[in-house]
């Protein structure tokens, strides 16, 4: 944060403010894309063109507002989402910049609960790529309506026609363009409007301010006569009345009706408009904010959601109005030098003025809110009140959590919790010097508030902390944040993959755990039927007492006996996954009996249970896609095999070879060499986690040597 927003941060003094905008008028949407397809450069663009800043910063030039983080601007990459408030034309924007890479997908994932739309902007040098499927993906899971944006149309071998296509037979996506490119690659220099059945030129004006609208070229008039009629085809299936019309004949209707139709159709995300520019070149982006404001939902567009009433348990609709009760969602924790913790939050319904008090219904809490604050990028603006429909942040909130719902304690509400995909690598860190001993335990837990796909632990058999996370940048970031953010050095060891653990059969397992020594003793008896579960179900816990042989308030004692037991393993030390565990039996003592007793006659049963239920080590596969000219296909491909690899695929793009494949993690470490020594450097890839298999037998014997090996090592 500057020093000027540190200034207008603590600027003194007392602040009103009203509804700026009707609900009618707001768009929360995101800016989602495959690394490198120009969401930041877009954005950048946005910024300019709303009047929010006055001068363009470039990704190559690390002066972009957004990407703001020193981590991003030094390697041209968005880390971290950021919020930005602004306004176009009528309507007022709360966008929120994603990141591209894989590793930080997490952003993305909570970003998109909370928005009501997104820009999916595509490189149209390359159409649909990896990460582009996995945020269309997300944005399915959450029914977020979406326009694509297919940029870079400047670029030798962009192709609009391959680009939309893709999204058709890739995505599965009903898209439908509703602009056409003027000139092609070095000479791409504007847009053909469909629904108006105009040409906007951008004449090279500095920064793209000034663009005229002028007829359609003549050698583009048939084109964009058939290129409409396919629209008004597609539109018309959202209104009947204009269908019966359509199918009577009628096929030129105005633009404003063709904007309503297809209005109707996004916001049901069953079409999704197609347009097209060049953000570098400042070609095309005001005609995407025109396509944001007309096709895009407002909070009132997006059916209400649904919420738990904690203390009756009975569903609840939170309807977007200023005169609901307040209820709101914690999307995004920061750990901010300045302020401490920063907490973004979307308003879902009523409004909150500084000073009042929201309940934390998950905690049972409350809590004042000292500050609302206006994000822009990492620059803020306090102030005073905010709205159904909002996105703000606040600060210094001792509960606050991603996914926490804020509401009032008179209208108590629990919203549905963000889900995040486990980590699949980590690396053992230890600090420098004495010094940053001390600070090490505060700054990891600090980033691990703020990011739920990042995992700190200590191995309980070498006492080593272990970090975890989704790739082997984002444990990069985390490492280069501690030392920058929070002055912590520290000595990192090498990437690990992070297996699991899980069993093979169901076992029924005894425990006790007794100890007489004088006064009062501990007396826990449990029965376990232990079982294994279907991948990815995770661990399951249910008591079946029905003789009262244990008490139920030592059930759930013996739930936390249990899960700390999952977490040693059963073979190799790895956590145990996807298992059932019933407690089915067991006994107590009227006097020796205790929590902690129960506690430990449920782990030292786990721990029993499994090693006699065939337990078995999971790994993480990883979905790969490589981009290679044709001549190096050949020894992609070998490579790949060598990796354990299953080839799933080999397709064509423009003149390359795509071959998607998955591979075991353990394999892939140091892939990027690897490529571009086969490759003479020209081919690229992704890699993003896709699933946990089962070890063959030999990884498997390997990995029981080591753990033996370690074993042997610690007990002498």
């Amino acid at each position: 944060m500057s020093n000027a927003s540190s200034v207008l941060l603590d600027a003194p003094g007392p602040l009103t403010m009203a509804r700026e905008f009707q609900l009618e008028s707001v768009r929360n949407f995101g800016i989602i894309a495959h690394i490198d397809a120009g969401k930041t450069t877009t954005t950048e663009r946005i910024l300019f063109y709303t009047g929010k800043i006055h001068r363009i910063g470039e990704v190559h030039e690390g002066s972009t507002t957004t990407d703001w983080m020193p981590q991003e601007r030094e390697r041209g990459i968005t880390i971290t989402a950021a919020a930005i408030h602004c306004q176009w034309k009528d309507c007022q924007f709360n966008i929120i910049d994603t990141p591209g890479h894989v590793d930080f997908t997490a952003e993305v994932e909570r970003s998109l609960r909370v928005l009501d739309g997104a820009v999916v902007v595509f490189d149209g040098t390359q159409g649909v790529e990896p990460q582009s499927e996995t945020v269309w993906r997300q944005a399915d899971k959450y029914s977020v309506p979406r326009l694509a944006y297919i940029n870079k149309m400047d670029r030798t071998g962009a192709d609009f026609a391959m680009s939309w296509q893709s999204i058709t037979k890739l995505l599965g996506a009903n898209a439908v363009p509703i602009q056409l490119p003027l000139g092609a690659e070095a000479g791409f220099n504007g847009v053909i409007d469909l629904i108006e059945m105009k040409a906007m030129l951008w004449s090279g004006s500095e920064h793209g301010t000034e663009f005229e609208t002028v007829d359609i070229p003549a050698e583009m008039r048939e084109k964009a006569k058939a290129a409409r009629e396919k629209l008004v085809e597609k539109a018309v299936e959202f209104d009947h009345d204009a269908m019966e019309r359509y199918v009577h004949g009628e096929h030129d209707f105005p633009a404003a009706d063709i904007k309503v139709m297809l209005r109707k159709g996004v916001i049901q995300s069953k079409i999704f408009p197609v347009v097209c520019g060049s953000s570098y070149k400042n070609i095309g982006v005001q005609s995407m904010l025109d396509a944001v404001c007309d096709f895009l939902p407002c909070p009132l567009d997006v059916p209400p959601l649904t919420a738990t009433d904690p203390d009756s348990g009975k569903d609840v609709l939170v309807n977007p109005a200023d005169g609901e009760p307040f209820t709101a969602l914690m999307f995004k924790v920061q750990a901010d030098p300045f302020v401490g913790k920063l907490a973004f939050f979307r308003v879902y319904s009523g409004s909150l003025k500084i000073g009042e008090m929201v309940y934390f219904p998950g905690k049972r809490v409350k809590e004042r809110i000292g500050r609302i604050l206006r994000m822009h990028a990492k620059d803020r603006e306090e102030i005073a009140e905010v709205f159904a429909g909002d996105i703000a942040a606040t600060v210094a909130m001792k509960n606050a959590a991603v996914g926490a719902t804020m509401c009032r304690e008179e209208a108590p509400r629990m919203l549905e919790q963000i889900t995040f995909p486990e980590p699949v690598i980590s690396v053992a860190i230890e600090p420098k010097s004495k010094t940053d001993e001390e600070k090490l335990g505060n700054a990891l837990n600090r980033l691990a508030e703020e990011d739920q796909t990042f995992r700190v632990r200590t191995d309980t058999d070498t006492g080593q902390t272990l970090i975890a996370g989704m790739g082997e940048l984002h444990l990069e970031i985390i490492v280069d944040r501690m030392k920058r953010e929070f002055n912590v050095h520290a000595n990192v060891g090498k990437p690990q993959v992070a297996y699991k653990e899980t069993i093979k059969k169901a076992v029924v397992q005894e425990a006790k755990h007794i100890k007489q020594s004088g006064g009062r003793g501990q007396y826990g008896h449990v029965v376990l039927r232990i079982e294994p579960q279907a991948r990815n179900k995770g661990f399951e816990f249910v008591e079946e007492i029905k003789s009262g042989s244990i008490p139920r308030e030592y059930f759930g004692s013996v739930e936390r006996g249990v899960r700390e037991a999952l977490d040693e393993g059963a073979r190799a030390g790895y956590p145990i996954v996807d298992v059932k565990v019933t407690l089915i039996d067991g006994s107590y003592h009227e006097v020796d009996s205790s929590d902690m007793a129960f506690r430990w006659a449920g782990g030292i049963a786990l721990r029993a249970g499994c090693k006699a239920a065939n337990p078995t080590v999971l790994e993480p596969i990883m979905k790969v896609e490589v981009v290679t000219p044709e001549q190096y296909l050949g020894d992609i491909i070998g490579d790949l095999s060598a990796r354990r690899a299953k080839i799933l695929d080999m397709g064509h793009r423009g003149n390359a070879r795509v071959v998607r494949a998955t591979a075991p993690l353990s394999e892939m470490f140091g892939y990027a060499t690897a490529v571009r020594s086969v490759s003479q450097g020209r081919a690229s890839f992704n890699l993003e986690p896709s699933h946990y298999e089962e070890v063959p037998a030999g990884v498997l014997k390997v990995i029981d040597e080591r753990f033996s090996g370690k074993s042997k090592e610690e007990g002498g």
